[in-house]
């Protein structure tokens, strides 16, 4: 596809440096933990791992819920250090009002700017101590006042581009006289900002502008534009100060802004901007990905103390677009007419497309693709007036002496809708500088994955380079408003925490393991609690793999399920069964029934056979199992059925494990009762995470999907359910919801009160404690996220039982950002893992972190290829009261348990659960899910009241949604 990918940039924050560090405590070089050396703890739990179903009489938590939960907001404080907060403002439907909310129906909270999140509990001190670089470079704050000034341009212009041009032309003409010699920096929109008072508080410009557009050595017209500049106010950089020595709760976003506009106008005029990222082949030469792509080399620039989302873009290659068309359907559809299916590819890939005619000599006017003509050009003919038509090959070998060559193809329709001209497609040039939103296929990807990887050390290098080339000391700006910036990488505290030791079934060689740089394998142990399969079968899809060869495929997999500790039946229910995928429904309805029919027994357990390139079969198949029938499947690609291998299948074995509601290994501090703030009360850990469709999907729905914990005090059982919303909703509607049953009355329901129940019934406990950890929300929603689900929280427990509150810990989990951390010496081995990123374990909870905010990275996995990002977790609410440690050191040795590998994790599991749950229920969307089909009954694949205009996912079955059927 002849489009320009840009490489994803090399990142690089600039993080404001305050005059006066905020004290730390001093730190030993090694900290001892319980889990640091090199034998397990001494604590063990029975032979089989069973574990007693009463609650020990645990300590008593002499921290019990101060209510560390969101702070009142307040002025800034200009002692030491943060003034503690002396009230708190909890979201409605806290445990003041918990026994009125049974009954009533969720509101939506507004966010409140008044709330503030928690305090950070002081610095984490477990692991080992050392030290990282990170892509940050800080900013030293200028001591000049900064002006606000608001900008009128009238007529009014919708394009940034043009306002920018419109001020450059003002600087340019008044500068040294009206402005004062000030250089301003401009948003684009209605924002001026300059170092020092301009001249005047308000005064008008008149400024011509010419079009560019008009045409090439010839005459073009000039805009006039009437431009009016008003004093607003003064930056407040004395808050900025304030804010990031802790003395301040919040940002000063204004004085912020104003920094970060200041940096964006030079980089804005040197490169191409996408969002905070800038782009250009200068920076390095691109490299093609074939289909017509290149990748650009770019980088990402903030001047705020909090990261922001990824930057990575495409633009449409600048290409005639008979050259483009050639690219998409390949060279020989020129030759020949549209096929139908032509025809929607390429009035698909061009509506919305800006192009420059080519027919006119040096007049080169611009126009937007708004559709194809259905017929070929030579069939197109248009009135000259009453009475005459003509055809518009004529025209344009008439009036332009231009001959159409390809007049079997259609015209390109430009212009509105009710009054369109006709273009012939071999006339028009694509305009550079468009960027393409559209999903990429998997060989663009690919390729684009192979240029974008590398090493740390290389990308370390690169963002020194761009650092250097960008040159901001020498900036024009830069030096305008007194904006220093440091050319090194940030040198940052941190710390490595140790592995937890794993617990493995006693009847293994080895009954505990400890995990080295976050990997470990199965050799020698036995699952902790494994899954008994005794009814079985094998559907064979892949037209190349023979029955003998999936016979002995089935008879290993079996084997490695029984050695690592399954109780598994070597032979199938019924004999492999081949299939052709387009009958997939057909053949799973056969295999179910037929293997039900013997001995009465349903089928527990369907091992698939895929082509490697199945399309919908995979996606049909998991619908159809996990809504229809009820069964539990585990998938195998042919090319791993030719080359089997032994830790492939001892990675399917894992993966069948669980789904099959067994156990891989649990944290021996868990099984002992040694970890805080989760062992000594009956706790339930949450994922949520939400999945909207891609670019370009104006109506399908957002996937919403909400895991919990259903085992205690183990915590690694995860059952999950999944529900359809509105297109890009982030909130999450159904996690609690109410309607009206005539029967019934008021009815409660919803995916956090379901899931409570789920707890309760698999561990004849109530939980009295809830940990949450939200996935994919930017730091924009925090306020809104955190009101709207807390409050649904809250409801979902009351509805359960009157005054039913237990205390919540809400934790938003984020990998879209752009920090990078690096070994502060590449050649040291011990510091780095195989991959040469740094150690499993990596946390850093201050100097990039929030001032004052309880946030940290942790870096939990060990890097494959590329550089690693680490998990960035944030919280919003806290009335567990967890210290430093306590969290940081808890998520570590959680992304220890993730069931689908015998590696640690990079997120949370529960969050990567969520993920992988809300992934899956994509697939429930059927490609007819528009039609006004009858909606299911089950409320986990229900939307929430009011979003009528959302068909409702298809509801999982009850066997299936107890178990981890996303792994």
């Amino acid at each position: 596809m002849p489009i320009r990918q840009m490489k994803e940039s090399s990142e690089q924050h600039l993080v404001i440096k305050a005059q006066a560090n905020a004290p730390m405590n001093p730190v030993p070089k090694v900290l001892k933990t319980s889990q640091n050396g090199k034998s397990p703890p001494h604590q063990e739990p029975t032979q089989d791992a069973k574990l007693p179903s009463q609650n020990p009489a645990p300590a008593k938590n002499s921290r019990r819920r101060r209510g560390r939960g969101v702070q009142k907001a307040g002025q800034c404080d200009t002692s030491s250090g943060v003034k503690p907060p002396t009230t708190y403002q909890l979201p409605s439907g806290s445990s003041e009002n918990a026994s009125h909310l049974g009954g009533r129906e969720m509101g939506f909270p507004s966010s409140s700017r008044s709330l503030r999140f928690p305090p950070r509990p002081g610095l984490g001190q477990a692991g080992t101590r050392c030290m990282v670089k990170a892509n940050h470079f800080f900013a030293e704050l200028p001591d000049k006042d900064l002006i606000h000034y608001d900008v009128t341009i009238t007529p009014e212009v919708a394009s940034k581009n043009v306002n920018r041009n419109i001020i450059a032309e003002l600087v340019k003409l008044y500068r040294e006289s009206d402005l004062g010699m000030r250089l301003p920096a401009y948003d684009g929109r209605k924002s001026l900002y300059t170092a020092g008072e301009l001249p005047f508080s308000y005064r008008e410009f008149n400024i011509k502008l010419v079009d560019e557009e008009d045409g090439i050595n010839g005459p073009k017209r000039e805009r006039e534009y009437k431009v009016a500049i008003k004093f607003v106010a003064r930056a407040n950089l004395h808050h900025l100060g304030q804010f990031l020595v802790g003395k301040c709760a919040d940002a000063p976003q204004e004085a912020l802004q104003v920094l970060d506009i200041v940096l964006r106008e030079l980089s804005s005029k040197r490169y191409y901007p996408v969002g905070r990222s800038f782009f250009s082949p200068e920076i390095k030469t691109p490299q093609r990905l074939g289909d017509g792509l290149e990748s650009w080399r770019g980088f990402y620039q903030s001047i705020r103390p909090t990261q922001m989302d990824m930057s990575s873009a495409a633009f449409i290659e600048p290409l005639p677009v008979i050259e483009f068309v050639a690219q998409l359907l390949g060279k020989d559809a020129l030759s020949r007419p549209f096929s139908d299916s032509d025809h929607v590819k390429i009035k698909k890939a061009l509506r919305g497309v800006k192009v420059e005619v080519t027919h006119r000599g040096h007049v080169r006017r611009k126009y937007r693709i708004s559709g194809l003509t259905s017929q070929p050009t030579r069939e197109l003919m248009f009135p000259v007036d009453d009475q005459c038509m003509k055809s518009v090959v004529d025209y344009f070998q008439e009036m332009y002496e231009f001959t159409i060559q390809y007049t079997h193809l259609p015209c390109l329709k430009v212009g509105n809708q009710k009054k369109a001209n006709y273009l012939p497609m071999e006339a028009c040039k694509i305009l550079g500088g468009q960027r393409y939103t559209k999903r990429l296929n998997e060989k663009q990807i690919t390729a684009l994955l192979k240029v974008t990887c590398q090493r740390p050390k290389d990308r370390e290098n690169d963002i020194l380079q761009t650092v250097q080339h960008n040159a901001y000391n020498q900036d024009l700006y830069a030096k305008e408003f007194g904006i220093k910036i440091s050319e090194k990488l940030a040198s940052v505290e941190a710390r490595v925490l140790p592995a937890p030791w794993l617990k493995y079934h006693d009847t293994g060689k080895e009954k505990n393991c400890l995990p080295q740089v976050g990997q470990w394998n199965m050799m020698n142990k036995k699952m902790i609690n494994g899954s008994k399969v005794t009814r079985w079968a094998c559907i064979n899809f892949s037209r190349i793999v023979q029955e003998s060869v999936a016979r002995s495929f089935c008879n290993e997999l079996a084997q490695m399920c029984q050695v690592s500790g399954m109780e598994f039946n070597p032979e199938p229910v019924i004999p492999i069964y081949s299939a052709r995928p387009e009958h997939v429904e057909k053949a799973l309805k056969h295999v179910y029934h037929a293997s039900s029919k013997l001995k009465g027994k349903e089928l527990e357990l369907l091992l698939a056979i895929l082509p490697d390139n199945n399309g919908s079969l995979y996606g049909d198949l998991k619908r159809i199992c996990e809504t229809d029938l009820g069964l539990i499947s585990q998938c195998c690609l042919t090319k791993h059925v030719f080359k089997i291998s032994k830790q492939y299948l001892a990675n399917v074995s894992l993966k069948i494990n669980v789904k099959m509601g067994g156990r891989n290994t649990v944290l021996v501090d868990a099984v002992s009762w040694r970890i805080p703030l989760v062992s000594d009360i009956p706790t339930i850990i949450f994922g949520a995470d939400v999945t909207h469709p891609e670019n370009g999907e104006d109506s399908s729905p957002s996937i919403a999907a909400v895991v919990a914990s259903q085992d205690w005090p183990e915590i690694t059982k995860y059952a999950g359910l999944v529900c359809a919303q509105a297109h890009r909703q982030e909130l999450i509607q159904d996690l609690y919801k109410t309607w009206h049953d005539p029967v019934r009355g008021t009815v409660s329901g919803g995916m956090i009160r379901d899931l409570l129940i789920s707890f309760r019934k698999a561990t004849g406990q109530k939980p009295l404690r809830i940990i949450f950890y939200r996935d994919g929300v930017s730091e924009g929603q925090f306020y809104q996220v955190l009101l709207y689900e807390l409050d649904a929280i809250r409801k979902a427990c009351a509805s359960l039982e009157p005054n039913y509150q237990p205390p919540v810990t809400f934790v938003v989990v984020q990998k879209r950002h752009h920090t990078r951390l690096f070994a502060n010496n590449h050649k040291d081995r011990a510091s780095t893992d195989r991959s040469g990123n740094i150690l499993p374990g990596t946390v850093v909870d201050s100097k990039i972190c929030h001032p004052t905010e309880f946030d940290f990275y942790l870096c939990s996995h060990a890097g494959i290829q590329g550089t690693s990002r680490p998990a960035h977790y944030h919280v919003l609410w806290d009335e567990n009261n967890f210290t430093a440690d306590g969290l940081q050191s808890l998520t570590n040795n959680l992304c220890y348990t993730y069931a689908r590998c015998t590696r640690s994790v990079s997120v949370v599991p529960p969050a990567y659960y969520a993920h992988l749950a809300a992934f899956r229920a994509r697939f429930y969307v059927e490609p007819h899910s528009q039609e006004n089909d009858t909606a299911s009954n089950g409320v986990q694949a229900t939307c929430a009241a009011g979003e009528s205009a959302v068909r409702p996912l298809p509801a999982l079955k009850e066997n299936v949604k107890r178990v981890m059927f996303y792994c």
